[in-house]
């Protein structure tokens, strides 16, 4: 039901980065209060609407782990399906990673795909990850894989490329034990947009989504920017999906983002951070240096 209210234009602007602008966030709060509103909820801790579904209307839930776990036994795999499956194989023996630390996603997963279809995998793990991003470089490198670059940051990236004749991208979802974060445990204000150009201390945790980024050496780009010392953000958090594992420890990076504060509700602990894709500047981005 929700797909028909969708036009063409409304799946494109859903895709593209725009998305986490504040004119088109407007926009979609708007399309959704019209159409389905109760997917639109007032965060008490962000003070904003967000969308989101309800628990009570979710039908099924389609965990990547069980949806590979479901295409290993299927009887007698499609032409695609069997090339997901040799990918995966060759990917785990390379990286050393066990096959039930990966996962299926997208057209696969749910059964739907044709042979357009490309593969979408999911790594479990920070460590995983990095353990199959060496591994993917070293298969590129002696023939097997090519990767695909269309821009800057696919370069950066290095999670899409080709196996065979076909398309496959992957990402990192976090275990159970990476989950540190729980809802209703600390209270966010926006402050401004700032701009400013830093270096990274720690990308262990620049794989997932939102990525993470945690900082040091803030430089101000315009006098809008320049904080006193105690609002200096130790973080950035990007919420748009192209940005992730775009820069590691010790490169610099320019980012343009919403300045927030962050007040842990238990403790009274206040810190800040920067955010990508706050939805509320028409200008947010992660550029490495």
């Amino acid at each position: 039901m929700l797909r028909r209210i969708w036009s063409y234009k409304t799946k494109k602007l859903f895709r593209a980065e725009k998305l986490y602008t504040a004119k088109n966030y407007k926009t979609f709060i708007e399309v959704f209060r019209k159409n389905f509103p109760d997917y639109i909820y007032y965060c008490p801790l962000r003070n904003k609407e967000l969308l989101t579904t309800p628990l009570d209307l979710i039908e099924d839930v389609f965990v990547p782990r069980d949806c590979l776990i479901k295409l290993r036994e299927v009887d007698n795999p499609d032409s695609l399906q069997t090339m997901a499956l040799n990918l995966l194989d060759m990917v785990s023996e390379a990286s050393g990673v066990e096959l039930d630390d990966f996962g299926m996603h997208g057209s696969i997963a749910l059964n739907m795909h044709s042979v357009e279809s490309d593969i979408d995998f999911v790594v479990y793990g920070s460590e995983n990850f990095r353990k199959v991003e060496l591994a993917l470089t070293e298969l590129v490198n002696i023939g097997k894989l090519r990767y695909l670059f269309s821009n800057r940051l696919d370069k950066a990236r290095k999670f899409q490329g080709r196996y065979m004749n076909k398309i496959f991208m992957y990402n990192a979802a976090r275990k159970p034990g990476e989950i540190n974060t729980k809802y209703g445990s600390a209270r966010f204000s926006p402050i401004a947009p700032v701009k400013f150009q830093c270096r990274i201390s720690d990308d262990s945790e620049n794989m997932f989504r939102p990525a993470t980024y945690k900082i040091t050496n803030y430089k101000s780009l315009n006098p809008e920017s320049e904080l006193q010392i105690d609002k200096i953000p130790e973080r950035v958090i990007s919420n748009i999906g192209c940005y992730r594992n775009i820069a590691h420890n010790g490169s610099e990076i320019r980012v343009a983002g919403n300045l927030e504060r962050v007040e842990v509700i238990k403790t009274g602990e206040i810190y800040y951070q920067v955010v990508v894709g706050s939805a509320t500047s028409e200008e947010e981005y992660i550029w490495p240096l």
